[in-house]
């Protein structure tokens, strides 16, 4: 298992495809992933906002984090928030990572955290892409094998690789080009109909 302790925004988690590479990578032990209740509502609650889920399907989503990922709901924070000199509406999150003893916020606000807030606390703001690719060159055999569990788990409608790589791209660029090459020279356990 990685020893970097990662908290997640919830920016990023509002995309479907992203979502599920950083959360497969995670449940593979990659990173530590760090949440809290408020990020899981926060994110169900754009998520229904913005029509992307209807209240049961966040109901089912926030129930699965819950359950797969029990050991990374953050406690106990609220307390340092006044404290953080961040972006205030984004104070919760450092909060959370310093109090998790995180060394990176994956975000998609990156100027929500800017370096003199983070360096006192050795914590680092990354995108999700630079994140995915930091993870890639980590364990490249370990992101093919979450990305392989990621589409082989899409139901209605499934989904092909070539196709999630193609979403993944509208939010993580750099990494699906590191993604596309290491399978065109690799093949997994992958039904031929599939790819």
């Amino acid at each position: 298992m990685s020893s970097i302790g990662v908290m997640l925004d919830a920016n990023v988690l509002f995309p479907a495809s992203l979502r599920d590479i950083l959360l497969y990578t995670a449940s593979m032990d990659l990173y530590r992933l760090y949440l809290t209740e408020d990020i899981i509502e926060e994110t169900c609650r754009n998520l229904v906002h913005r029509g992307r889920m209807n209240n049961v399907a966040a109901s089912r989503l926030s129930t699965a984090i819950r359950k797969y990922f029990p050991e990374a709901f953050v406690t106990g924070y609220h307390d340092l928030i006044p404290s953080m000199t961040n972006q205030e509406k984004d104070g919760h999150v450092l909060a959370v990572a310093v109090r998790a003893g995180a060394q990176l916020i994956v975000t998609n606000n990156l100027k929500d955290f800017p370096i003199t807030s983070l360096a006192p606390f050795a914590i680092e703001a990354q995108s999700p892409d630079d994140f995915l690719v930091y993870l890639y060159h980590f364990d490249s055999d370990g992101v093919a094998k979450a990305l392989v569990q990621q589409v082989n788990n899409l139901r209605n409608p499934d989904r092909t690789l070539p196709e999630v790589l193609d979403t993944l791209a509208q939010h993580v660029p750099t990494f699906v080009n590191h993604v596309r090459s290491l399978f065109s020279v690799k093949t997994y356990s992958w039904p031929k109909e599939r790819l």
